[in-house]
């Protein structure tokens, strides 16, 4: 029996698990890491079809945002 796990969800568990903590309770440090595990997240995920529909909703999201701007 081989078990395989996706590093991305994996990532994500990690993510949510970290940002569940208290506020007063982190260090600098601690987020400094939070940021860096979550920016990894993001360059895992961008590739797949997934990422790419996300990419798509922010960009046109940033979009309306500049051209109501005008």
């Amino acid at each position: 029996m081989v078990l395989s796990i996706n590093v991305a969800v994996l990532l994500a568990v990690v993510i949510v698990v970290r940002l569940r903590r208290r506020t007063q309770a982190r260090k600098r440090t601690d987020e400094q890491l939070t940021v860096l595990i979550v920016l990894v997240f993001g360059v895992l995920v961008t590739p797949t079809a997934f990422g790419q529909g996300i990419l798509n909703v922010v960009g046109q999201l940033a979009d309306g945002i500049t051209q109501s701007g005008r």
